[in-house]
Formats: structure tokens, C-alpha cells, sequence
């Protein structure tokens, strides 16, 4: 449709600006009388014989003055056609340019949703939002640019020059052997604006980085007093962006006068060979044809001029479509098997056998070999670095192991597809990630609501008291990461989403280390209450946490160099020993004496 109503205004144009002929035919008193109607024929000659038989009719049956008027009323309506297409071509051209944004936005939001952790731990996040908006806005742009260079410039350009070339042929051959000259010097200069482009948005990436570390960290950036360092780490990119775009916006700039200026030259040119012509009477063309043909040909300045723009435009775009495509293209590593098995419970026990990996180089685990059987708490204690963290993310494939194997029930993970797995699992990590969402919706996190099963699950997880107080209950809006809640209720929260989705395997990520007492109380009696009837992998420093394993494994290094039960650990006077008298040394003193 957006090409139907394009094409349909350049015709109404074309034709308004023939009326132009009648009206210098009436000026210069040269409109001949002609009693046969002209055989048709697709030119302009034709369209000026019929205009100027039409017109003598009217003049030798109604007079000039009524003429002209006739002329003047059917100029308007033509030219309300011609703009009345020209709403409908764009009217249709937003729905097409929004609809391929909207589809492209959605398509990089769900790769994004797709790609593995690793590849987000390459990227700065604010890279990649300046990709799903900056970059878009400039997609978008280029979109409407590439529908105006292939449907609507062109179209015009052409239709106008073979109307050009029915009126005078060898005028309108000295426009095509200029225009190609205009256009070289056009295109050398866009060659650089694609690089410059995309170092600019390479920085606005940058910016909008430091933009949101900053918003995340600002309460340290303040208690530190480091607001000078970061301001001005700040303007140094920002300067970078100013000097990139301010080249790209140079060379853009310079396209629209160049164009104007080099279609002008060219309208010179024919107008000092069409003056010629006129002043040697030539029989081709006369004074009225001439002028007609002028007006004409000025008209293809502005399509001209917004092939040029709509050029620029898209060199711009396409470097933000390859940054774009960088995200969208990426390699998925971790994916499910050609084959993969769905699983809808867990029956018997998970087992790491000989697992290795490494996130660079440095190897992270080595060698790893335990089971956790079905109902059974496995605690993993280690100082900071020692792959507790690294042994759940794999267990939950969010990054796959490099030598050995996870199974479950038998069966490799590899070989079950991501989303069965998942379900089987329920994570509690040390940090509450809660959503800008009501408290309702993050319980159930993308679940069917049951009303009375949340309430249960807040029940167990000690947060239904402190949940009835507020003033929305369980319709409250949380706020951005639950800002408007304490530590402990926001962690409460992460613990009743994971009864709610009651998976039968639940991993514990220092599910307390960052509350204080009191909170850690009731976060406490609310994961005692989550363990019951449950496969539990717990990562932890406190000993409150782990005591009651059923095996406690001590990692340092990424090896195992501990495993057993609490007691048994103690009697080994070994590392565990060490790590428990340092947290809780009146607690192990106690301990000893009873023994």
C-alpha cells in the first residue's frame, strides 16, 4: 500500500506540474484552436496536445477569465490527490517501519534471554542495552530510509525523466551525464561516516555502562568521596563520543548542501543549452515547453536531495545493524542435544564424576567427584574462590563442564534439555534477585498464580506477616531489584518463589551470609523449613548453615580436600576444624569439652 499511494502522489504530482503549461499557453496568448482531439500516445507531447485542445475548447466556448478559473479549481483538486497519497504512503509506511523495529527488538530480547552467562561476563551490560535502543533507534531510521531509496526517490527520479525526455531528449541526456558526476562526489564522501558511526556508538555503549555502574554503586561512590574520580572517568568518554559524532554529524551534514548545490549546477547547465535553444527558435521546444520542463526538473531536487540523506542514513544504520547482529549471531554454546531427554521428577541422585573446568586458562575445578542422593544436604565450604559457586552453575548448565560428567538419575545432563532440567531445580542465591513487579508476581515468577498456594509458600517462608502489613498485600509493586524491602524480607521472598515452584532439588547460595542476625534467624527458620523432603545442595560460610549436613565437602583450589559429616570433620582436626574455630570459636570449645 505504501508503494500504491507513493507512486500514485509522484504521478499527481507530475501532473500538477504540466498544468503549469496552460497556464503560460493562456499568459502568452498561444493557445491554438484545435477541433481534432490527438491520438493518444504515452508522452508528453501528447499531454500538452490533449491540455491544449481541451483548453482551446474551453476558451473559444466560456472565455479566459472562466478558464482559468476551471485550470485554477482543478490545479487544487490534483494537488489534494497528490497529498492525500502522500499521508496514506506514510500512513502504511509507519506501520511497516514500526512493525520491523518492534520485530527486531524482540528477536535481540529473546537471543538475549537465550545467550549463556559467559557471554554477558565478555560484554558490559550497558553495551548491550545501547545495542537494544540506541542502535535500534538508528535501525529504524535506516529502515525508513532503505523504503524511501528503493520505492519512493527512485520511482519519482524516473517517472520524471521519462517525462523530461518526452518533452526534450537531448536537454534531458545532458541531466544523466551530469547526475553521475554529482553522485561520485556524494559517495567519496560517505565512505568514512560507516567507521565513524560505529566508533560513536561503540562509545554511547561505553556511556551508558559507566551510567549504570555508577546508579548501582552509588552509595559507595559517595562514601568514598570518589565522586571527582568517576566524573571525570566519565567525561573522557563522553568527550570521545562528542569528538566521534561530531565528525559523523560533519559528513552528514555536508550531504544535503552538497546535493543541493550540485542539483543546482546541473539546472544551470540545462538552462543556459535550454535558453539556447529557445532564443535560436528552435522547433524541439518553445518558451512554454521550456519553462514546464524547468519546473519539472527542479523537482528532482528534493527526491535527489532524500536519496542522499536517506544514503547517509543508511551507511549510519548498517553500522548499527552490525552491532545489532553482533548479539543476535552470536553462538549459543550451551544447547540441548538433537535428541534431548525431557525429565518430570527427580528418583535417585546426582553425581559430579572427574569434573574439571575452567573460565579462562586458570582452572577453576579440578577433578571433582561426589553424589548428592535423593532427600540427602550436601554443604560445600571453601574460602572465596574455591569453585563452591562455579559446581551449582554447572549443575543448573549455565555453563557446561570441559571434562567429565554431571548425571542425574543415570542420565548426563547434556543429554536432558535445559528446561526440564531447570524445573527440577529451585535456587536461592546470596543476593535476592527480585524484579520491579508485584510481590505476587515474583513468588510465582512466571508460573500460574494461585492465590492461596502463595500465601502457603509466604507462610513457610515467614513472610506473610510482614506482607499482609503493607499497604497492597501481596498486590504490592516491590520497586527495581525490591529496593522498598529490607535484606531479610527480600530474601524471604527468593525462599517462598522456591516453595512455590516446589522443585525437588533446591541450591542454596550463601543464602544468609549477607543478613544480619536477626534476619538470618528467620531467613534460617524458613530455609530449615524449605529443606524438609528436599535434594539440597548448599554453598555456605556460616556453620549454622551446613552442621546438620548429611556430607560436607571442604573445597580449596578447586579440589576436595575434606568430606564427611560435621562431627566426622572435627575429628579430623583439618582444614574444616580451622575454618569452624575461626567463626565459632566458643561454639567449638564447648563442643570438645562435651566430647
Amino acid at each position: 500500500m505504501n508503494i500504491v499511494f507513493n507512486l500514485l502522489a509522484i504521478v499527481f504530482g507530475l501532473f500538477s506540474l504540466s498544468l503549469i503549461y496552460p497556464f503560460l499557453q493562456i499568459l502568452f496568448d498561444k493557445t491554438p484552436i484545435n477541433p481534432i482531439s490527438p491520438t493518444f500516445q504515452f508522452s508528453a507531447t501528447f499531454l500538452f496536445d490533449y491540455i491544449n485542445f481541451t483548453l482551446g475548447n474551453f476558451i473559444n466556448n466560456y472565455g479566459k477569465e472562466t478558464t482559468l478559473l476551471l485550470v485554477c479549481v482543478f490545479v487544487i483538486i490534483v494537488f489534494l490527490l497528490k497529498n492525500l497519497c502522500r499521508f496514506l504512503a506514510k500512513y502504511f509506511l509507519a506501520i511497516v517501519r514500526n512493525g520491523v523495529v518492534a520485530d527486531l527488538r524482540q528477536k535481540l530480547y529473546n537471543k538475549i534471554i537465550d545467550l549463556p552467562l559467559a557471554f554477558f561476563s565478555e560484554k558490559q551490560k550497558g553495551d548491550t542495552i545501547a545495542r537494544a535502543t540506541v542502535d535500534l533507534q538508528e535501525v529504524e531510521w535506516g529502515v525508513l530510509s532503505v523504503l524511501e531509496l528503493i520505492f519512493v526517490s527512485p520511482v519519482n527520479i524516473i517517472l520524471s525523466l521519462v517525462f523530461l525526455f518526452s518533452i526534450n531528449a537531448k536537454l534531458t541526456i545532458s541531466v544523466l551525464i551530469l547526475a553521475p558526476i554529482a553522485g561520485f562526489v556524494i559517495g567519496s564522501v560517505g565512505k568514512t561516516l560507516k567507521k565513524v558511526s560505529d566508533k560513536a556508538q561503540e562509545k554511547m555503549g561505553g556511556l551508558l555502562s559507566h551510567l549504570e555502574e555508577t546508579m548501582g554503586g552509588l552509595n559507595i561512590i559517595k562514601a568514598f568521596t570518589a565522586e571527582n574520580y568517576f566524573s571525570n572517568k566519565f567525561e573522557t568518554t563522553n568527550r570521545e563520543h562528542a569528538h566521534f559524532m561530531t565528525k559523523m554529524l560533519h559528513r552528514r551534514d555536508l550531504s544535503s548542501p552538497m546535493s543541493e548545490f550540485l542539483s543546482v549546477s546541473v539546472i544551470v547547465i540545462v538552462l543556459y543549452i535550454g535558453t539556447r535553444m529557445v532564443l535560436n527558435n528552435s522547433e524541439s521546444l518553445d518558451s512554454a515547453q521550456f519553462i514546464t520542463y524547468l519546473a519539472i526538473l527542479s523537482q528532482l531536487i528534493p527526491p535527489a536531495k532524500a536519496f542522499t540523506d536517506a544514503y547517509y542514513r543508511i551507511i549510519k544504520g548498517s553500522a548499527s545493524l552490525d552491532r545489532i547482529n553482533e548479539i543476535i549471531e552470536a553462538k549459543t554454546d550451551i544447547k540441548d542435544a538433537e535428541n534431548a531427554i525431557e525429565i518430570s521428577q527427580f528418583n535417585n541422585a546426582i553425581e559430579f564424576k572427574n569434573i574439571s573446568f575452567s573460565y579462562t586458562e586458570k582452572p577453576v575445578l579440578k577433578n571433582i567427584s561426589f553424589s548428592l542422593e535423593k532427600g540427602k544436604v550436601v554443604a560445600l565450604v571453601g574460602a572465596s574462590g574455591s569453585g563452591k559457586s562455579t559446581i551449582a552453575k554447572l549443575l543448573t548448565r549455565f555453563y557446561d563442564v570441559e571434562q567429565g560428567e554431571i548425571l542425574i538419575d543415570g542420565k548426563s545432563i547434556k543429554n536432558i534439555s535445559q528446561k526440564s532440567l531447570r524445573r527440577q531445580m529451585g535456587i536461592v542465591s546470596q543476593h535476592a534477585i527480585l524484579f520491579n513487579d508485584t510481590i505476587e508476581n515474583n513468588i510465582a515468577l512466571g508460573n500460574e498464580i494461585n492465590t492461596q498456594k502463595i500465601v502457603e509458600a509466604s507462610q513457610i517462608a515467614n513472610a506473610h506477616n510482614f506482607i499482609k502489613n503493607l499497604e497492597n498485600g501481596y498486590k504490592t509493586n516491590i520497586g527495581d531489584g525490591g529496593f522498598l524491602l529490607s535484606g531479610g524480607q527480600r530474601q524471604r521472598l527468593t525462599i517462598a518463589r522456591a516453595i512455590y515452584h516446589n522443585s525437588p532439588i533446591l541450591i542454596l547460595d550463601e543464602a544468609t551470609s549477607a543478613l544480619d542476625a536477626e534476619s538470618e534467624k528467620l531467613v534460617q527458620n524458613a530455609i530449615d523449613k524449605l529443606l524438609h523432603n528436599r535434594t539440597v545442595l548448599v554453598i555456605a560460610h556460616r556453620l549454622s548453615t551446613i552442621r546438620n549436613a548429611d556430607n560436607i565437602i571442604v573445597l580449596d583450589n578447586g579440589e576436595i580436600i575434606e568430606q564427611g559429616t560435621h562431627n566426622d570433620l572435627l575429628k579430623m582436626k583439618g582444614v574444616y576444624e580451622q575454618m569452624v574455630g575461626l567463626q565459632f570459636p566458643v561454639a567449638l570449645n564447648k563442643e570438645k569439652k562435651t566430647k
